[in-house]
């Protein structure tokens, strides 16, 4: 499967990254989602997300779609093993719209937490720090 460009898949750690530069709307949210569930659907094993929104310039989603969205996701992965998803955001308006996914995460198997430094989301995933800032987009 050839992902996007900001996209990262590490096996040997079972560990999805997107990196995402520019802007962020829906369409952009789309793509994602729709490569993690196509690896969701090959793998057929449980891999945690990290996301890092730190060098996106613009954020044009609203709260209607992330409600949606994380509505749907929880539904598409109901009754599967637990993965965390690790998002490192220092942009008000990003902190705020995934703070909302974590809520309507809440319950699921998808465990979502909101981290301002990546330290602190390497040590959630259980990874170390260097492999969350390497790659072609680090």
């Amino acid at each position: 499967m050839k992902l996007l460009q900001e996209i990262e898949f590490h096996e040997d750690i079972r560990l999805f990254i997107y990196k995402p530069r520019g802007l962020i709307d829906e369409a952009a949210m789309n793509e994602v989602i729709g490569v993690i569930e196509d690896l969701e659907a090959k793998l057929q094993e449980p891999f945690n997300r990290f996301a890092d929104t730190v060098a996106a310039d613009e954020v044009e989603l609203n709260f209607k779609y992330i409600i949606q969205a994380s509505l749907h996701r929880r539904l598409v992965y109901a009754g599967r093993p637990s993965v965390k998803s690790a998002i490192l955001a220092t942009d008000s308006t990003m902190i705020h719209y995934m703070r909302l996914h974590a809520i309507l995460t809440q319950g699921s198997p998808i465990k979502v937490r909101v981290f301002q430094d990546r330290q602190g989301a390497a040590d959630w995933l259980g990874v170390p720090v260097e492999r969350l800032v390497e790659g072609p987009q680090a």
